[in-house]
């Protein structure tokens, strides 16, 4: 016993154990305190699905040798202009939602694989390029969004040129995913259990293709062309064009990604709203046991888990302690950025 004990704290690690015991202390503290855990559950639930497929976009980029994904945001971008032209073209429902993601698809594509020859070019030096590229792009498209020829009421100002800030999905595709196969159950003792079960599948259906697909022998060389790039140039393996797989994969997972999450939120940001995506999307695959060089699937799960799950659940316990003012906002910045900070001492050590 004592033998298996040490060999699963071995496969964790101290501080994943250590950030899997301080989440489930704030679980016990919420029910100590008298928080509605049905309704964090909930809350949980929806977080997991809305911001799993971003986290998972970190698995190609990752086993192909980038490093962490911190170009998210131009994945995310070619996710939003598709569901852009989506309500240009007056689309509702789930032909609006999928139209959204086919039409996206072929921009992350393209940009994934010019973003993928730059990579190439910074060997290296790939986080800290993606992440300046990430912002300066979003930067750029603030000036796109104000020329882009877009005509639908609902996206435009009434006043002037441009797209709004804000544009609501409600009359669209918000919550399609959420309401599909929805459950709601009264368990007694606990309270409502409401699962967005649509959104989970979605989002599980998407970690068995890209399990599939690592597997594949397009996927076994995406791995070792990133684990070992020597061994692969001997076994006839092009490494740069295995980066640059890994990259498209990476683009096209954030266009799809932000396009779940929008619907789940029933919103559409812009201008500057893409700019820190990343972070968070880095930090869960990293807490979920990830590393720069190796990531699996499973590692996004247990990740999006506790990430969202201490995100959720933090604050209304320290606000519960700390009931003196409004320090919500505080607490959340604190608690998501230390979690970041965390995650990104792991990807300067390399553990």
């Amino acid at each position: 016993m004592d033998r298996s004990i040490r060999e699963l704290m071995n496969h964790l690690g101290l501080p994943r154990i250590i950030i899997i015991l301080f989440f489930i202390s704030i679980c016990i503290m919420a029910v100590f305190l008298g928080l509605p855990t049905d309704m964090l559950t909930n809350q949980v639930l929806v977080r997991i699905g809305m911001n799993g497929v971003l986290v998972l976009a970190m698995v190609p980029a990752i086993l192909s040798g980038t490093g962490p994904n911190f170009g998210l945001p131009l994945g995310v971008i070619c996710g939003l202009l598709g569901t852009l032209i989506s309500i240009e073209m007056n689309l509702t429902g789930f032909p609006g939602f999928f139209a959204a993601i086919i039409i996206s698809i072929p921009f992350a594509v393209i940009v994934g694989w010019v973003y993928g020859l730059l990579l190439n070019k910074v060997k290296g030096s790939e986080m800290m390029i993606a992440t300046y590229t990430g912002f300066s792009v979003v930067f750029l498209m603030s000036i796109g969004w104000i020329i882009m020829p877009f005509k639908s009421p609902e996206m435009v100002w009434p006043i002037g040129k441009g797209l709004r800030v804000t544009i609501s999905l409600g009359e669209r595709f918000a919550e399609v995913l959420n309401k599909l196969w929805h459950i709601d159950a009264i368990i007694p003792g606990f309270g409502e259990l409401k699962i967005p079960t649509g959104l989970l599948v979605f989002f599980f259906i998407l970690c068995t293709i890209v399990w599939l697909f690592l597997r594949s022998k397009s996927g076994l060389a995406l791995k070792t062309a990133g684990d070992n790039p020597k061994f692969a140039i001997a076994s006839g393996i092009n490494v740069d064009n295995n980066r640059i797989i890994g990259t498209v994969l990476s683009t096209v997972l954030g266009a799809i990604g932000i396009i779940v999450y929008t619907q789940s939120y029933g919103f559409i940001q812009l201008y500057q709203a893409p700019l820190m995506v990343a972070f968070p999307a880095v930090a869960a695959i990293l807490i979920g046991g990830a590393s720069a060089q190796k990531a699996h699937v499973s590692h996004v799960i247990l990740g999006v888990f506790l990430f969202q799950g201490l995100l959720t659940i933090a604050l209304p316990v320290a606000s519960s302690i700390m009931s003196e003012g409004n320090i919500s906002e505080a607490l959340r910045m604190i608690v998501q950025n230390g979690i970041i900070l965390y995650a990104l001492t792991k990807v300067i050590g390399g553990e």
